[in-house]
């Protein structure tokens, strides 16, 4: 092998090396990305069963149930009449309650209209809303400029 043909090997390599870094990479991100809907999102155009999904915006008013164990079952609603009931798992955050804003992630299940949640996030103090939430809520005209701390001319703050 001369000189050249040398190079061109090892350049060839480390391009392959690369290549493979970055489809590696790209099929990682494409495992772990949700997609963020609302109620009314899902009444309009559903999700196929066993499609990880974030699902946010209000718990409903007398929907939390309690089961056995650590298990319990709420509606997720958007202020208007649609609402989507969630079935959980797991110790809830302590600011969990009804009428706060709630954020879940998990997928639907096969041949059911309950979504089956396996993170559940609430809100964390009188000025927080996730971004998504209150962008949908402004977009139905159910946010008020008071809640989230926008009022002051400073945007709902986001989760990092």
């Amino acid at each position: 092998m001369t000189r050249k043909q040398k190079r061109l090997a090892v350049i060839a390599g480390g391009m392959s090396f690369i290549l493979a870094a970055v489809l590696l990479v790209m099929f990682a991100f494409s495992q772990s990305v949700a997609y963020f809907y609302m109620p009314a999102d899902l009444a309009k155009t559903p999700v196929a069963p066993e499609t990880r999904i974030r699902l946010g915006g209000l718990v409903g008013a007398g929907s939390v149930v309690r089961g056995a164990g650590s298990k319990v079952e709420f509606s997720v609603t958007d202020g208007s009449a649609n609402a989507v009931k969630v079935r959980y798992t797991g110790i809830l955050p302590d600011l969990f309650r009804e009428g706060q804003g709630v954020v879940t992630e998990g997928k639907f299940a096969p041949g059911s209209n309950i979504f089956t949640a396996d993170t559940v996030l609430a809100k964390h103090d009188e000025t927080y809303m996730p971004k998504e939430v209150a962008d949908k809520l402004k977009q139905q005209g159910l946010w008020q400029e008071d809640q989230g701390g926008a009022g002051k001319g400073q945007e709902a703050k986001a989760t990092p």
